[in-house]
C-alpha cells in the first residue's frame, strides 16, 4: 500500500486529535512549549452532509492542524451546544484526546469492518479533499474514537503540504489559514 506523501504508512495511524477549550490558546501552547507549527486554522467546519448518530448534524467546530514529525496533530474546539461526537466526549471525559485518524482507501468497507468488530458509526461527513471522514466509536473503554479518513489525491496533497510547511518552519507566522472554505476541511 505504501506511504502517504508525508511519510506515514497509508494503512496506519496518521493523526492524533484533541478537543480543546480555546483553539488559539492551545495553538500557543503547542508552538511555544512544544515547538510544533505552523498551524493551519479553519475557523468554522461542519462538513458536507454531516450525520451524527443517524441524524443530520448542525454542530460547528474550529479545527487547527500541524505536524509533529510525520504525525498530524489536530486541535478541535466545539463552537456550539449542538449534539456531536465532540460534545459527547466532553461530557464523558472532558477536554483532551479525542481520536486516532487512520487513512482508508474504501471508507464503506472500513466502516463495515469496524462495525463487525463492535464499533459504532458515530459521525460521517464529506470533506474538501473529495472524500469522507467517519468517526467510529468503540465505547468508553477505548482511549478515543477512530476517525477513518478516506484517501484521495487531494487528501494526500493537502496533508503533505502542511507537513512540508512544518519541516521548514522557522517559528514565524505560526497561524495560517487552512486554505479551504468552512465546509471543506479535510
Amino acid at each position: 500500500m505504501g506511504d502517504l506523501g508525508f511519510g506515514q504508512p497509508r494503512d496506519g495511524v496518521m493523526q492524533m486529535a484533541y478537543i480543546v477549550e480555546d483553539i488559539r490558546a492551545s495553538i500557543a501552547y503547542w508552538t511555544e512549549e512544544l515547538h510544533v507549527g505552523p498551524w493551519f486554522l479553519l475557523d468554522s467546519f461542519t462538513g458536507r452532509h454531516p450525520v451524527y448518530r443517524g441524524e443530520p448534524s448542525r454542530a460547528e467546530v474550529s479545527i487547527a492542524m500541524s505536524f509533529a514529525g510525520h504525525m498530524n496533530i489536530e486541535l478541535i474546539q466545539p463552537k456550539d451546544g449542538h449534539p456531536s461526537v465532540y460534545r459527547e466526549t466532553l461530557e464523558q471525559r472532558g477536554y483532551g484526546f479525542h481520536h486516532f485518524g487512520v487513512c482508508t482507501d474504501d471508507i464503506d468497507t472500513a466502516i463495515a469492518d469496524l462495525e463487525a468488530k463492535g464499533l459504532t458509526l458515530a459521525f460521517r461527513a464529506g470533506v474538501g479533499s473529495g472524500g469522507d471522514v467517519a468517526y467510529m466509536d468503540g465505547g468508553i473503554a477505548k482511549p478515543g474514537m477512530t476517525e477513518l479518513i478516506e484517501y484521495t489525491p487531494g487528501m494526500d496533497a493537502g496533508f503533505t503540504a502542511m507537513w512540508r510547511a512544518s519541516r521548514d518552519w522557522d517559528g514565524t507566522d505560526p497561524v495560517r489559514p487552512f486554505g479551504a472554505r468552512p465546509a471543506d476541511a479535510g
